[in-house]
C-alpha cells in the first residue's frame, strides 16, 4: 500500500454502562491508549518521529487521528500485512506486541474493540475478542548479502548506522562500527552504494533483520559500447547462415530428422 498522511486510531468499550467517548473515559484508558498509539506508529525501526507527529481528537468513541506519515514506509507496509492471521510474524515487532496486548485487553473486557483505519477506510482493521492474529515460529538463518540503495544517513556516537533508502523506498537501518566509516575515504552520502551486510533472513518471508555493515563495495556500473557492438558483430555472424531461425530450432529439437 502507497504511504498515506493520516491514520485513525480508535477504542470503543462500555464502562460503568456508558459508552466510552471525549467525554467518559478512564484516565488509565486515556494514558495506555497514547502510549500504544505512540510504539504502534514509531514501530522498532523508528522511521517516524512521534514528536513530529500531529494527533486530533474526534467525537464519538476514544479516537485519534495522526498526521504526517507520509515517510512512514515500514507503517503502511505492516498495515497490509494485517490480512493474514499470522501476521504477528512478519511485522514490526513493536507494532506486533502492541496487538497482542489490544486482544489481550479485548478478552478481558469484551465490549472493547479497537480500530486502525484510513480516513478514507480503504484500509480498515478491527481488533476485538474475536480476532485471532498471530505469532508463527519462522526459521531465521544467518546469512551474508549484498544490498544496494542509496545512503540517507550515516554516523552516531554510541549506536553507529547507516540508514539505506532501497529501490521500493523501504529505508533498512544497518548497524556499523566508528571504525570502519571512519576508514571510508569517500563521501557516501546521499549517492547509490552496494553494501556487505551480515543478517538474518527469514527462510518463508524473506525479510531480514540485525542487518550489520562488513564493507562497502565498488558499484559503478558502466555502458560499454564498443563491447556491446563486439557481441552483437559475433552473434550476427555467427547465425549469418540461417534464414529461418525457428525452423533451424525446430530442427535441432527433432535431432536434425
Amino acid at each position: 500500500m502507497e504511504p498515506l498522511n493520516a491514520l485513525r486510531f480508535a477504542v470503543s468499550d462500555r464502562i460503568n454502562d456508558a459508552e466510552v467517548g471525549l467525554k467518559h473515559v478512564p484516565l488509565s484508558l486515556l494514558g495506555e491508549f497514547q502510549k500504544d498509539v505512540t510504539e504502534f506508529l514509531r514501530g522498532a525501526s523508528r522511521d517516524i518521529d512521534p514528536a513530529e507527529v500531529l494527533v486530533s481528537m474526534e467525537d464519538g468513541s476514544l479516537a485519534l487521528v495522526a498526521t504526517g506519515l507520509m515517510a512512514a514506509t515500514t507503517l503502511w507496509a505492516d498495515l497490509t500485512r494485517l490480512e493474514t492471521q499470522d501476521a504477528l510474524s512478519r511485522i514490526d515487532p513493536k507494532r506486533a506486541a502492541v496487538i497482542e496486548r489490544w486482544q489481550s485487553s479485548s478478552r478481558q473486557n469484551p465490549h472493547r474493540v479497537y480500530r486502525v483505519a484510513d480516513l478514507d477506510e480503504r484500509l480498515n482493521w478491527l481488533i476485538s475478542h474475536e480476532t485471532s492474529f498471530r505469532k508463527v515460529e519462522d526459521p531465521w538463518v544467518a546469512i551474508e548479502k549484498y544490498v544496494h540503495g542509496r545512503i540517507v544517513d550515516w554516523g552516531g556516537k554510541v549506536r553507529v548506522n547507516v540508514h539505506l533508502e532501497m529501490d521500493d523506498g523501504t529505508v533498512l537501518k544497518i548497524s556499523a562500527t566508528q571504525d570502519l566509516l571512519a576508514r571510508e575515504e569517500l563521501n557516501r552520502l546521499y549517492r547509490p552504494a552496494l553494501l556487505h551486510i551480515a543478517a538474518e533472513e527469514n527462510l518463508l518471508t524473506g525479510m531480514i533483520r540485525n542487518p550489520r555493515l562488513l564493507s562497502f563495495e565498488s558499484h559503478q556500473p558502466v555502458y560499454e559500447e564498443a563491447e556491446f557492438d563486439e557481441m552483437v558483430r559475433r552473434g550476427t555472424a555467427a547465425w549469418s547462415g540461417v534464414s529461418d531461425a525457428t525452423a533451424w530450432l525446430e530442427d535441432l529439437r527433432n535431432g536434425g530428422a
